[in-house]
C-alpha cells in the first residue's frame, strides 16, 4: 500500500524527485501517466508522471485530479505537487491553479511552494529564486523557448496564477527553527500559499520536519528529498528489498536530445565530437518529415552510440518558433525523436539517454513505457530507470534540460555498462 503519492508535472522531473527519494532506501514506484487499472503491486512511495507543464489549466487541473484520485485509491496519505526547481509556469500557471485544485480536494487551507535544489545550483532567498549566482530572470531561464522566466520573485510569479493570499516564510525564519510558528501566524491571517526560502540542504531538512504532516506539499524534488527518513524513523514506510535490484537486457545505447538550455547545448557539443550525429531542423521536419532522421538512425551501427538532437542555440530556436510558433515546432520534435526511439528500439537498443521534460514525455509515450523501476543516481536528481517496452527489459535516463555536467551522456553510459 502507498504511503506517499506524487504527481510531477513532467517526465525529467518525476525521475529526478524518484531518484532523490530513491536514496533512502524506500522502494519507489514511478507512473508514466494516470494508470488506467486500479492500484495493484503498489510501492510506499508512488510517483505519477505527467506531461501538462504547459497544457491549458483547465487540462493541467483535470489530469492532475484525475492523478490525485488513483494515488488515494492506492491508499496514500500525504501527498505532493512536483514541478521544476526552475518553477517553470506562464503567468497563468499551471503550478498555482492545479496546487489550489489539489487542497480543495484534500481539504487542505494552506501549503508551501519551494523549488529550491541546493545540489544543482538552485536557491531561494527573500522569495528570489537564484540558479548559481543568477537570479532567475538572468539565467538562460530567460530564453526558454516555452515558459521564458523574465522575474526572479516567486511570490510575484505565483500572485497571478492563484485565488488566495500568497506569504513568504524567509530564510532567516527557516534557519532559526520557527517555520512552524511563521506558517500559523500567515495561516491567521488568511494566507494559503508560503513562499519558503532555502539556500541549502539544512535548510530543506528543517522544512520537511516543519511540514511533514501537511496533507499537501508542492516544489522541486528536493525539498521532498527528506521525507522517507523521517517516516522510516517513525516506522510508516519499509526499506526496500536489495534483492530485487531492478535490470536491463544487453544491448546498445541511443541518445535523443530535445532539450536547448544552454547545460544541454554543451553537453550535446561534447558528446558529438566522438559520436555519429544527426541533428533535427524543426522547419525541415515541417517541410518534409522525420524520413530522413528515420534513414540515419536505420544505417547506423548503434553500437557506436548515435546521438539524434534538436539541441540549439536561442537564436535558432526563436527562428524556427517564428516561422512555425512555439509549440508546433516543439511538437514536431518531440514527435520526431519519439519515432527515432522506436527504431533504435527496434534494431536491438536497449539503454536510451534522453535529455528535455517534452522530449522525454514523447519517447516514453512512444516506447509504450507506462511504469518505470527506479535505479542508482547518475548525477544529482538524474537516476538510470528500469521498463519493459515491447517485451524488452530496457534502461532509460530522463534528464532535465539545465542537470548533470558537461559530460553526462558520457557518464551516464558509464554508469551503466
Amino acid at each position: 500500500m502507498a504511503f506517499f503519492g506524487a504527481i510531477a508535472d513532467d517526465f525529467t522531473g518525476a525521475t529526478d524527485l524518484a531518484g532523490l527519494l530513491a536514496r533512502s532506501g524506500v522502494p519507489v514506484s514511478l507512473r508514466i501517466g494516470v494508470p488506467v487499472a486500479p492500484p495493484a503491486d503498489t510501492a510506499p512511495i508512488e510517483i505519477i508522471a505527467l506531461k501538462c507543464r504547459t497544457t491549458a489549466v483547465t487540462e493541467a487541473v483535470a489530469e492532475t485530479r484525475a492523478a490525485l484520485i488513483w494515488l488515494r485509491e492506492a491508499g496514500a496519505q500525504r501527498f505532493f505537487w512536483k514541478y521544476c526547481s526552475t518553477f517553470d509556469s506562464t503567468p497563468q500557471g499551471n503550478i498555482g491553479p492545479v496546487a489550489e485544485a489539489l487542497m480543495a480536494d484534500l481539504g487542505a487551507t494552506q501549503t508551501i511552494y519551494c523549488p529550491a535544489f541546493p545540489e544543482n545550483g538552485r536557491s531561494i532567498f527573500m522569495g528570489n529564486l537564484f540558479v548559481g549566482e543568477q537570479p532567475l530572470s538572468e539565467s538562460p531561464m530567460k530564453d526558454h523557448p516555452l515558459t521564458p522566466m523574465r522575474d526572479s520573485n516567486l511570490m510575484r510569479l505565483l500572485a497571478p496564477q492563484v485565488t488566495k493570499p500568497v506569504g513568504l516564510a524567509n530564510r532567516h525564519t527557516v534557519a532559526k527553527g520557527a517555520l512552524r510558528q511563521r506558517l500559523a501566524e500567515l495561516a491567521s491571517a488568511g494566507v494559503a500559499h508560503v513562499v519558503v526560502d532555502a539556500v541549502s540542504n539544512d535548510d530543506l531538512h528543517k522544512i520537511a520536519e516543519a511540514c511533514q504532516s501537511m496533507p499537501l506539499l508542492t516544489g522541486g524534488s528536493a525539498i521532498a528529498m527528506p521525507l522517507p527518513a523521517l517516516w522510516l524513523a517513525q516506522g510508516l514506510v519499509p526499506k526496500a528489498d536489495d534483492t530485487a535490484l531492478p535490470h536491463a537486457e544487453a544491448g546498445p545505447a541511443v541518445v535523443l536530445s530535445g532539450s536547448c538550455s544552454d547545460m544541454t547545448n554543451r553537453q550535446v557539443a561534447a558528446f558529438v565530437s566522438g559520436h555519429p550525429s544527426f541533428r533535427l531542423d524543426p522547419v525541415d521536419l515541417a517541410q518534409h518529415g522525420a524520413g530522413a532522421a528515420l534513414d540515419w538512425v536505420a544505417r547506423q551501427d548503434l553500437g557506436t552510440t548515435p546521438i539524434v538532437y534538436a539541441t540549439a542555440a536561442p537564436s535558432a530556436v526563436k527562428r524556427a518558433q517564428s516561422l512555425l510558433g512555439g509549440h508546433e515546432a516543439g511538437r514536431l520534435v518531440e514527435e520526431a525523436l519519439a519515432a527515432c526511439a522506436v527504431a533504435a528500439r527496434n534494431r536491438g537498443a536497449r539503454r536510451f539517454v534522453v535529455a528535455g521534460g517534452e522530449t522525454a514525455g514523447a519517447v516514453t509515450q512512444a516506447l509504450d513505457i507506462n511504469r518505470l523501476n527506479i535505479g542508482a543516481e547518475i548525477a544529482p536528481g538524474v537516476p538510470w530507470c528500469f521498463a519493459t517496452s515491447a517485451g524488452h527489459q530496457v534502461a532509460i535516463t530522463l534528464k532535465s534540460g539545465n542537470f548533470g555536467q558537461e559530460g553526462f551522456f558520457t557518464e551516464a553510459l558509464r554508469a551503466l555498462p
